[in-house]
């Protein structure tokens, strides 16, 4: 091959990965937009903010979207809103009660389709 052979031939594979780069990321949108992952959620400052507080934050940011967490009182513990924290501390109990009334921890492990590592951790605990 000539030297502008090989070029062309190099421009021509840097385009495919460009393409195929582009593709999968028009893929990976497309399929997380069903999802909500690429949704983002956000409130106009002007609609919010009083314009001196604005200014203020102006001087360290503008045009850009920025994240204001929620204070430290305000978090809440995971599953509190769902009661999957609920559900999962019943299942726990349920699983202490059989093994102090003398299920072994590989039944339980299979009853409740767990790995007997966890329900060492669930057993053994002092929770």
């Amino acid at each position: 091959m000539h030297g502008a052979e090989i070029k062309l031939k190099e421009i021509a594979q840097h385009m495919h990965y460009v393409i195929s780069t582009i593709w999968l990321c028009a893929l990976f949108s497309l399929n997380t937009k069903n999802k909500g992952l690429t949704e983002v959620k956000y409130v106009n400052a002007n609609n919010i903010l009083p314009a001196t507080l604005i200014t203020e934050i102006q001087k360290y940011v503008q045009g850009e979207t920025i994240y204001i967490p929620k204070p430290v009182t305000a978090y809440r513990k995971w599953g509190t809103c769902s009661g999957g924290r609920k559900l999962i501390d019943k299942r726990n109990s349920a699983i202490k009660s059989a093994f102090i009334s003398g299920c072994s921890i590989q039944q339980l492990a299979e009853e409740y389709f767990l790995s007997i590592e966890t329900i060492k951790k669930i057993v053994y605990s002092n929770k």
